[in-house]
């Protein structure tokens, strides 16, 4: 009995007293955003109907899509890292980003701001290929085949064996988002990722997972799923995840 006086004690001094510091309380996943103007359709990281909890976004100003996929986010490094201080000081206790690519700065960020950081849907593939039975592998579905450089793969921790299927050659996802167009076909645009996926798997039978790299590839997921047979992770597994650390559910 007297345990429960004394939770009840503990529940009851922990509703009294509050402590400030931050802007903005009960959101403390911030989202560091490409500067685009493409649809970003629900299940999308930049839609914010995407996600069940509260998040805070910032637009790195001149981070187009074009400029941080085809050609290394040059240039735009300091305009991330004092993005990512503006959403820690209005109340963010975690960091993440919208690109798959920007993994090439996830060591900078992390030495930059007092709170994790995870720039990139490739940080899962080790952890997901230590699920897999032996013999198989983790496969990497990207926005840009030609343009994911060993570079990426080693900032994300990614075995650089790793195979690799994009969307480069299909007729509508690629195109929009990079172009930075305002229509999608939403169908075309889930039809070129799961051809990818589906070319991706019948090149590498091996291939026991599947990870998109783009944030912009969610909303077709469960269609990669359905067409290959695999477990297929994403930005949104992955910031699932980590928003469980930020603020850990209380039985």
């Amino acid at each position: 009995m007297s345990s429960d006086r004394h939770a009840v004690s503990s529940a009851s001094t922990a509703e009294r007293f509050y402590h400030g510091g931050k802007s903005v309380y009960g959101a403390p996943l911030g989202i560091l955003m490409l500067d685009a103007r493409f649809p970003r359709i629900p299940g999308d990281m930049g839609n914010a109907t995407t996600w069940p909890f509260p998040v805070l976004y910032k637009v790195v100003k001149g981070a187009s899509p074009d400029l941080v996929v085809l050609r290394e986010a040059s240039g735009t490094l300091e305009r991330f890292i004092d993005a990512a201080r503006e959403l820690v000081d209005l109340g963010a206790e975690g960091i993440t980003t919208n690109c798959g690519f920007l993994a090439l700065f996830q060591r900078e960020l992390q030495q930059t701001v007092p709170v994790p950081v995870l720039t990139s849907s490739l940080l899962q593939v080790a952890q997901v290929g230590r699920t897999l039975a032996p013999g198989k592998r983790v496969g990497i579905v990207t926005i840009s085949s030609a343009t994911l450089t060993p570079r990426h793969l080693s900032a994300a921790g990614v075995p650089p064996d790793t195979p690799i299927a994009g969307t480069d050659e299909g007729a509508e996802f690629s195109r929009v988002i990079l172009g930075n167009e305002l229509t999608l076909d939403r169908d075309l645009a889930e039809r070129d990722v799961v051809t990818a996926a589906i070319t991706l798997t019948r090149n590498h039978p091996d291939v026991g997972a599947i990870v998109l790299e783009c944030t912009n590839m969610c909303p077709y997921a469960n269609a990669v799923r359905c067409a290959t047979g695999l477990p297929v992770f994403d930005i949104y597994s992955l910031v699932s995840w980590f928003q469980l650390g930020l603020a850990p559910r209380q039985f």
